[in-house]
């Protein structure tokens, strides 16, 4: 389903995220945990897409099989970072051959084991660019063409300290002919609702999602910070992590502080929450269960 028509259909909408696994037998295994979603009835999940090639493929191969597999729309992610213009239009052209109507679209990460590597040899510089390239050049069967959502920082984002000129890049990707924002995960929603009224200033009208992550360990903390570009987490969610005596007591603790997190949001009129699931379905599927809720239908 193009995005326009789930958020026209939907007022809140629930989605997942997961990332492609690099062996056949992780990919099937994967594919089963996206499968059993069926149940909840998530308005999409959405897959990224490895810098340097690493994980491309997979990320093509899950997308299409999610597509014709099961019930539920996927949203590929798509980056620039070591892609030329021709290379881009020929994996669009191949998503739409296979039924895929929405991209996420991002400028991606510079590739870790690329030491070499070289930002301006890039087809796009910015995710605008990306977007209007999408928009313009890349036929579809829909007569809207794809479906595009792109990333917002609530916390910030680490390229652009000025706050200012962050609003004014988010608003170049809207203009470009984005359709929705997705954002980074965050643990205080207080960055969000702050995040949510500058777009209005800023003139930005486009669904806003809120990225959920809920804590699991100690390490993964570390990790969330890296993936984040250093993600805040309060002191009264670091208080209580730190009471635990191992992760299975801070996975509780986490699922608590995101369902809590996802209460107020829904209280506070959120257009979509959205979970980064580290290829787990388990915690999500606890926080369902934490709101009084069997399905995302009956939160709508």
């Amino acid at each position: 389903m193009h995005i326009l028509d789930i958020f026209q259909d939907h007022p809140t909408t629930f989605s997942f995220e997961f990332f492609p696994p690099r062996t056949d037998a992780a990919s099937d295994d994967l594919f089963e945990v996206i499968a059993q979603l069926q149940t909840l009835q998530p308005s999409f999940v959405s897959v990224t897409y490895g810098a340097g090639g690493s994980t491309r493929e997979r990320t093509h191969d899950l997308i299409v099989r999610i597509q014709r597999e099961t019930n539920i729309t996927a949203v590929s992610h798509l980056t620039s970072v070591c892609h030329t213009r021709e290379e881009l239009a020929a994996i669009l052209e191949r998503y739409a051959a296979s039924g895929i109507e929405n991209i996420l679209a991002l400028r991606g990460d510079p590739p870790r084991n690329l030491t070499d590597y070289h930002r301006e040899n890039d087809a796009f510089q910015f995710a605008k660019d990306l977007v209007q390239f999408i928009k313009e050049k890349v036929e579809h069967p829909d007569p809207r063409g794809f479906g595009i959502g792109v990333a917002g920082f609530p916390e910030g984002h680490a390229d652009t300290p000025n706050r200012l000129k962050e609003m004014d890049h988010l608003k170049r990707k809207i203009d470009a002919g984005a359709d929705y924002i997705c954002t980074q995960l965050f643990f205080d929603n207080r960055d969000f609702y702050d995040f949510r009224d500058r777009c209005d200033l800023a003139g930005i009208k486009v669904p806003i999602l809120a990225g959920i992550m809920p804590v699991s360990s100690r390490s993964g903390m570390t990790r969330m910070a890296d993936l984040a570009l250093g993600a805040r987490f309060p002191a009264s969610l670091c208080r209580a992590v730190n009471r635990c005596s191992d992760d299975a007591e801070i996975a509780r603790v986490g699922i608590h502080w995101a369902t809590e997190q996802c209460r107020d949001l829904l209280d506070n009129k959120v257009r979509g929450i959205h979970f980064y699931t580290l290829n787990k379905s388990d915690a999500t599927r606890q926080i369902y269960e934490n709101l009084g809720v069997k399905d995302s239908v009956a939160l709508r």
